[in-house]
């Protein structure tokens, strides 16, 4: 089947004189995770990974993906004709190096615009022109891709309370446009779908795991029109929208109303989010500003309202999580039970969805257990998964969507059997890693890659590392990963600041045998004054957001400091204090004894 369309692709190629065409694995929107009538890398290469390019040329077909998805590749790419990349390598080339290389002058490549943000756009096509390699811009996708292709979904948008929201539309509104007279522009064109829903206090159903709508925002000094299918709109929703002076325009009409700008128009754009088609719809002579989008720090930022709403998550989801480690430790394997890694999945969204407010899962939960937890982004179905049994690993990946607020949590335990010491160890150097980032106390004007080697020292001097980011901002009741804050190894200009949230959660990974990784949340907090400081800077620290206990059985005490340990027994403390008046006196007595002192 794979390689019947990727032939059938090759024939359009042919046709239209392309040596090779390039599918990204990203909507419109520039979405991480959008709905399954985007996802054309799947249907086209199999891989089901939430990020990966397909490049194919007239002989080779090739993904491009990083390193917490090589084991899941590697089994999905199998007899596909579809070869593995390896982008996380350092003797891996790019796909423009790879192009460069293998294809001659003169050559073109075909790729969507639609699905290239500009500033992806411009980058392939300045280090193709380099080699005389040219690009076409055309849709292959949408002419073979006709049988059982999902719609784009049509389920009402709905209006997000201010109660939680905790800011007025009005407000926010008046914020970017102030932000936009800053830039010295008059008009903003916003495709990100988290941004548009958190500007307008609307959510939706249109992408799993994620409340937002599939739409496109045009804003200027004096209006603002959202452009959504129509059967999105109900008459309660379009009354809520004209009530904060919003119009509502078809979703195709976009392009139209672009084209349609006044060419004394400043358009202030996001080449990073922005499709190029969109862009090519501006007129040519209007003035166009691409930066980094207001909206991205503002939404960043989290109010008092939303830092409170997502304490009361957290709760929400620390009661479910004891409920389910309870269940899995006592009920689980009860008569010689062996529930596979689904279904501990199916247990755990049944203990979340008796939430307060709860909504879905903020991302597919991963059940990895023993060598499955070594695939950073595992993910099990119900008829591809393992049986579990009472022994060995289990690594457990998962969140929540609340009214109230976004949940991510990572917790690793041990099952049952004689714990091998490498694991203990491995486990305690994560943990070592989580607590040193947690505790951390930096400067104003810190930046997160300027952290994130406190997460990995131990390991390190173990010799060991890991591929992914050490953390992730998160949204509020939006995108479980969202910027522009992070901890990670690359460059990032943005400063952390008070309000921002973020995941701590390093990892150690050993194929065929285990993963750990251990991962709360965490918000950026003003940082008590000391005594001894000797400079007028405001220092931040990070205050954790999560509330569940650690699997101290899998803890090497030996390589634990003092402060840790006390840092470990004061948390654990917390959450009992926090969560077990909200369990039952059974549920309460069974944490209680997993946060007694170490």
């Amino acid at each position: 089947m794979i390689q019947e369309r990727i032939n059938s692709l090759r024939s359009l190629m042919q046709e239209h004189g392309l040596s090779a065409y390039i599918v990204p694995g990203t909507d419109p929107h520039a979405s991480e995770y959008m709905c399954d009538h985007w996802k054309e890398i799947t249907w086209l290469s199999g891989f089901k990974g939430e990020t990966g390019t397909v490049l194919v040329t007239l002989q080779e077909a090739f993904l491009w993906t990083d390193s917490r998805y090589y084991l899941q590749a590697d089994k999905e790419l199998a007899g596909t004709g579809v070869s593995l990349m390896r982008e996380s390598d350092i003797d891996t080339p790019t796909i423009p190096e790879w192009l460069t290389d293998n294809l001659k002058s003169g050559s073109t490549v075909g790729v969507n615009p639609e699905m290239f943000t500009v500033q992806a756009y411009k980058a392939l096509q300045d280090e193709l022109a380099e080699a005389g390699i040219g690009i076409k811009s055309i849709d292959f996708i949408r002419e073979l891709w006709t049988d059982g292709r999902p719609a784009i979904p049509q389920v009402p948008l709905y209006e997000y309370k201010a109660e939680f929201a905790g800011e007025t539309v009005e407000s926010k509104l008046g914020r970017i446009r102030a932000e936009i007279k800053k830039k010295k522009a008059d008009t903003m064109v916003i495709s990100a779908l988290d941004e548009i829903a958190w500007i307008l206090n609307i959510r939706g159903l249109d992408v799993d795991f994620n409340p937002v709508v599939i739409s496109y925002l045009l804003l200027t000094g004096d209006s603002c029109t959202l452009f959504v299918a129509p059967e999105k709109v109900t008459a309660q929703a379009k009354q809520y929208l004209l009530s904060n002076r919003v119009k509502t325009d078809d979703y195709e009409n976009i392009f139209a109303a672009l084209n349609a700008l006044p060419a004394s128009s400043v358009v202030l754009f996001d080449g990073n989010r922005l499709n190029q088609a969109l862009y090519e719809a501006l007129p040519a002579d209007c003035k166009k500003i691409n930066t980094q989008s207001p909206i991205l720090l503002l939404k960043s930022i989290k109010n008092s309202v939303e830092l409170e709403g997502e304490r009361k998550a957290m709760r929400e989801d620390a009661v479910a999580l004891t409920r389910f480690f309870r269940w899995l430790e006592e009920e689980a394997f009860a008569d010689g039970k062996t529930p596979t890694e689904y279904e501990l999945m199916e247990k755990l969204h049944e203990y979340r969805a008796m939430g307060r407010n709860f909504v879905t899962e903020s991302f597919g939960t991963i059940a990895g257990y023993k060598g499955n937890g070594a695939i950073v982004h595992y993910e099990a179905t119900k008829t591809d998964c393992a049986v579990v049994y009472p022994e060995g690993m289990l690594l457990l990946d998962s969140g929540g969507q609340y009214l109230d607020g976004t949940t991510d949590i990572t917790r690793t335990v041990w099952l049952g059997g004689e714990i091998p010491e490498q694991a203990k160890k491995d486990y305690t150097y994560v943990l070592k890693g989580h607590i040193a980032l947690a505790t951390a106390r930096f400067p104003r004007g810190t930046r997160g890659n300027q952290l994130d080697a406190l997460a990995k020292q131990y390991m390190w001097q173990a010799g060991i590392t890991y591929g992914h980011g050490t953390g992730h901002g998160v949204g509020h009741f939006l995108g479980c990963h969202e910027g522009p804050q992070n901890v990670r190894t690359d460059m990032n200009p943005t400063q952390l600041q008070p309000g921002q949230i973020c995941s701590d959660e390093p990892g150690i990974y050993r194929t065929g045998m285990w993963g750990v990784r251990i991962e709360n949340l965490v918000a950026v907090t003003e940082a008590p004054q000391t005594e001894a400081r000797t400079t007028d800077d405001r220092f931040l620290c990070w205050k954790t957001l999560t509330l569940c206990y650690y699997d101290t059985s899998l803890i090497d005490m030996s390589l634990l400091t003092a402060q840790e340990r006390e840092w470990i027994n004061c948390y654990h403390k917390h959450v009992a204090e926090q969560i077990c008046p909200l369990l039952s006196k059974e549920d309460a007595a069974w944490l209680k004894n997993k946060c007694k002192a170490i």
